[in-house]
């Protein structure tokens, strides 16, 4: 069985910071995709940031616009968990953050690809 559990999340004022872990189980990370996503009220739920190692011990990482050199993701192969550290927060930053893990490096932002998700961690960004 595998299980993402998140943490991390909490309330933070504009231009704060925040890191959210993922740890898994029953998955090894580091042989997977893990990506983070996000969804805000009344809003799909969107690709925010994903790391892959792809058989080497290098990750490669990839982002969406909206969060480029501000967020920055990284794993912990030793304790099997995913992080994203998130700088320079603004309130349309404000969201449930989920992380997800798929098979391979393609597709990476369609939520379908991804076929174990956590049950997200609130990240909100006071004005």
């Amino acid at each position: 069985q595998v299980q993402l559990v998140e943490s991390g999340g909490g309330l933070v004022q504009t231009g704060g910071s925040l890191s959210l872990s993922c740890a898994a189980s029953g998955r090894t990370l580091r042989s997977y995709t893990v990506a983070w996503f996000r969804q805000a009220p009344g809003k799909e739920r969107e690709f925010v940031a994903a790391i892959g190692w792809s058989g080497v011990f290098t990750p490669i990482t990839y982002y969406a616009d909206s969060v480029k050199g501000r967020c920055t993701i990284s794993g912990d192969n030793a304790k099997n968990m995913v992080y994203l550290q998130m700088n320079s927060l603004r309130p349309e930053d404000t969201a449930v953050y989920y992380c997800a893990t798929k098979r391979g490096f393609g597709n990476l932002e369609s939520k379908s690809e991804y076929d174990y998700w956590g049950q997200g961690t609130q990240v909100t960004v006071s004005s």
